[in-house]
Order: C-alpha cells, then structure tokens, then sequence
C-alpha cells in the first residue's frame, strides 16, 4: 500500500518527512546468479549530459549476476530536448525491449534527470501498464537549484518551481501499480537540497557519502538496486 502523497507544491522541509535511511548490508553479494524467468529487462536512462555508457558499471554488475545482455539496454538521448519529448522516446525503448525480449514488462533505471522522462512516462503514457519498478537514483524530483545555471529547455524543467516539475508532481507522485525506489545521498553537490529526490509512495533510500555521479557504480547501491527491482 503506497504512502499518502504531499502537494506538488510542498516546500523542501515537507517533502524531506518522506526521507528513510536504508544502510542495511545487501542482501545478496554481487556475483551469484539473481536472474530468475520472472526477472524484467532493464533499461537504463542517463541523465543531463549523460550517455549510455555511464552505465557500463552497473550493466556489466547485472551480467555478472546472470542478466543477458539482451535484457539490458544502455540507451543514449539527446539530453537537452524536453523531458517530454524524452518520455516519448522512453516508450519507443521500452516496446522495443519488449519486443525484443518477449517479455511483459521493464523495470527502468534512471539516473539524475533520467528520473523525470522516465516518470512522465509512466504518469503520462500509459507507462504503467509496461513496467514493474523504476528506480532513481539522485533524480531532482522536486527540482535542484544547480539547474539555474544552465539554459537548455530540459535546465529549465529541472528548476525548482517549473512548470514542468509542478505538473509532474500533481496528484499522485507514483501512480498506478509500479513500484517506486529513490536513492539520494548526503554527499550529492548536483542535487540540491538533497530532499528533492524522494517521493511520496516511494521507497526513500539514504546512501553512504557519494558524489552524484559515484550513485551509478557503488557496490551497495548496485546490490540494492537489483533486489528492489528483482522482487
């Protein structure tokens, strides 16, 4: 059953009530075979100025831990656009991952802005009828002030207070019967305040003292990130 959701328009302080600390050692160590044939394919959605290969870290821990290569895509987009035009594109990926794979349903990992298309999606096009978790990890939910400095359309969506944001986080924050994990870290000088991340009726992680880009190869971080999904 989710938690009761907060106003899109709750300031900082309310939304950090949502934060829950989850230090707790990995449940399985990396290395041992996770894959089951109910596990999903996965697809990774970087973040501003990212590209597929910031996931060759984690990507390459799933195969360790017995995901084909065929069940994890690394896909590159022009970070820049509109978030939403992104979330269209999300859902291009994700009917060709089913396709693909035959399978009936993903789980998306996203990092950093990653996290708003691949939401949008899911709120706004029918995106959660296809996947069954999605995860962000250091996503700037509720907005990040370091977006104030850069001007490209999706900057601007990451604002504190845009458009954008306050539409997204309208109503229910996780809708439908995904399931929803954030992780945000203490240490994160991208993603300001750090309470941005988590969400209402989502599963809030605090991490140990990690840089914003060190979310996409810690080991515990990993670990936890394939459990939530793998359920």
């Amino acid at each position: 059953m989710k938690r009761s959701t907060v106003p899109a328009t709750a300031a900082a302080t309310a939304v950090a009530a949502l934060l829950t600390v989850h230090l707790s050692a990995p449940a399985q160590a990396s290395g041992t075979s996770a894959f089951r044939p109910a596990s999903h394919p996965i697809l990774f959605v970087h973040g501003y100025n990212g590209d597929g290969s910031n996931w060759n870290t984690m990507a390459d821990r799933f195969r360790s831990d017995g995901w084909p290569s065929s069940h994890l895509r690394q896909w590159t987009y022009d970070s820049r656009q509109s978030n939403a035009t992104t979330a269209q594109q999300v859902s291009a990926e994700v009917d060709r991952l089913l396709a693909a794979t035959g399978a009936t349903a993903v789980d998306i990992v996203s990092h950093s802005m990653g996290g708003l298309s691949s939401r949008y999606y899911l709120k706004n096009l029918d995106g959660t009828s296809k996947v069954d978790a999605w995860v962000s990890l250091g996503g700037p939910n509720h907005g990040t002030d370091t977006a104030d400095s850069c001007f490209d359309t999706s900057c601007t969506e990451m604002r504190i207070g845009s458009q954008f944001l306050s539409a997204l986080n309208s109503g229910d924050e996780t809708p439908g019967s995904s399931r929803y994990a954030t992780w945000w870290s203490p240490c994160d000088t991208v993603i300001n305040p750090d309470s941005t991340v988590a969400l209402s009726g989502a599963a809030n992680t605090r991490t140990a003292c990690l840089g914003h880009m060190a979310l996409l190869t810690d080991a515990t971080v990993y670990a936890q990130t394939r459990d939530m999904i793998n359920r």
